[in-house]
């Protein structure tokens, strides 16, 4: 694996071992991979969690990160991706891109020499849903018999976070209106990943049935400001409360990749609430991703 754009990059049979990677790198391991090389942070989009885990993670492999803001640079804008790439391969050792077209990922691929990640896009948040996986796996020991609610718009985050679940054989139950549902051709995408079962309902209360963990992300995405009214009227039988995790399995973990919109996709103080793994969830995107870097540098890169 050179680069890191869908989830569906890292090969089924290999997710178990990133994770151990990504624990051995929690529980202290040590790392020269990146020494004497630079990682470039290229970001479109404003971002808490994703730079500081990326800064990090880039030094605890020994390696400089440098990162552009939003204002900066203009892909596609003030430079075409083509030149932005051609000269980032000239001066990096690795970029990892916060944008919001993922045609522009593809584009700048074509052009680059380097490693590419994806560290956001509009149609996928694969290093979050890898570290949703970590959040779980430690949570519950194992990944076998998993089952997942998402209460929301069946978004970047639902649709990476799905084919992660479908990728280690579990059950993922959507709860969204009809028209912010996966279409045919993603659901076809998840099920021909992996092994697990994705289901679609209108009804959150169906959804959480049985289930271990119940995911939510806020209701308007950014770029889609235009939209904020009426995403609130649409979703606002979707907001994930006290009673709604009541109703799903005993031991139910609430997650959430934040920031959130309390008293909109969730209730006010629920992501303090016993149940929550909201903030393990935020940590593990360091470890994750650690574990990613150390795989896309690996000398055998069977990943």
């Amino acid at each position: 694996m050179k680069n890191y754009i869908n989830f569906k990059d890292i090969k089924v049979e290999s997710i178990n071992n990133v994770l151990d990677k990504a624990l051995e790198y929690k529980s202290g391991k040590k790392s020269n991979i990146l020494s004497n090389k630079t990682a470039i942070l290229l970001f479109e989009k404003p971002s808490l969690r994703t730079k500081l885990s990326f800064w990090k993670g880039i030094k605890l492999h020994n390696g400089e990160p440098i990162y552009f803001g939003p204002d900066e640079i203009g892909l596609g804008r003030r430079e075409s991706i083509k030149d932005v790439s051609n000269v980032i391969n000239k001066m990096a050792d690795l970029v990892i891109i916060r944008t919001f077209s993922h045609s522009s990922l593809y584009e700048y691929v074509k052009y680059s020499k380097i490693p590419v990640i994806n560290a956001l896009s509009d149609d996928e948040h694969p290093c979050q849903a890898l570290a949703d996986l970590l959040t779980i796996y430690e949570d519950k020991n194992t990944l076998n018999n998993l089952s997942v609610a998402y209460i929301g718009d069946a978004n970047n985050v639902a649709k990476s976070l799905a084919f992660a679940i479908s990728g280690v054989g579990g059950t993922f139950n959507i709860a969204s209106p009809k028209e912010y549902s996966f279409d045919d051709i993603v659901i076809k995408n998840i099920n021909e990943y992996g092994t697990g079962s994705i289901y679609h309902t209108e009804d959150p209360s169906e959804a959480v049935k049985n289930c271990d963990f119940i995911y939510t992300d806020v209701w308007t995405s950014m770029g889609q400001e235009k939209e904020t009214q009426t995403r609130k009227e649409k979703f606002k039988s979707y907001q994930v409360t006290p009673n709604l995790l009541d109703s799903a399995n005993p031991g139910v973990k609430l997650m959430h990749d934040m920031p959130a919109h309390e008293g909109e996709e969730i209730s006010k103080g629920l992501l303090y609430d016993n149940r929550s793994i909201v903030f393990e969830q935020a940590e593990n995107r360091i470890w994750a991703q650690t574990a990613l870097m150390d795989i896309i540098f690996s000398i055998n890169n069977e990943y």
